[in-house]
């Protein structure tokens, strides 16, 4: 999902704000029944990093993947493992130097999270 947020080192950054892409994967049991309750509900994953984007401002991209990570792990408990990439999009730098993007990626398990709601 690609999301406009104010997160970044610099100051003009977090004001001005930018693109950021976020790749999340989800590691769980598969349900024995063909029914959403049974298991992870993407649009509430979905929801989930939109509200962390919009409430918090991250001076790093890591510090974001980690947030995002930890909350999956502790809202879901279906969740055993994630993975989250933090891309910054068309990050602004110093001067003769562009690139796509740079990126944080975070691994986080179920075990370190043991109490889980």
């Amino acid at each position: 999902m690609q999301l406009f947020g104010h997160h970044g080192v610099h100051e003009e950054e977090r004001e001005r704000g930018q693109l950021f892409a976020i790749d999340v994967e989800i590691e769980f049991d598969f349900p024995n029944r063909d029914d959403l309750a049974e298991t992870v509900d993407y649009v509430r994953v979905i929801e989930r990093v939109r509200e962390i984007n919009n409430a918090s401002s991250f001076r790093l991209i890591e510090t974001f993947a980690q947030k995002i990570a930890e909350e999956i792990l502790k809202s879901f408990r279906q969740v055993r493992r994630v993975s989250v990439r933090v891309k910054k999009l068309k990050p602004s730098l110093a001067a003769g130097i562009t690139l796509d993007a740079v990126a944080a990626e975070v691994i986080r398990t179920s075990s370190e999270f043991p109490v889980r709601g």
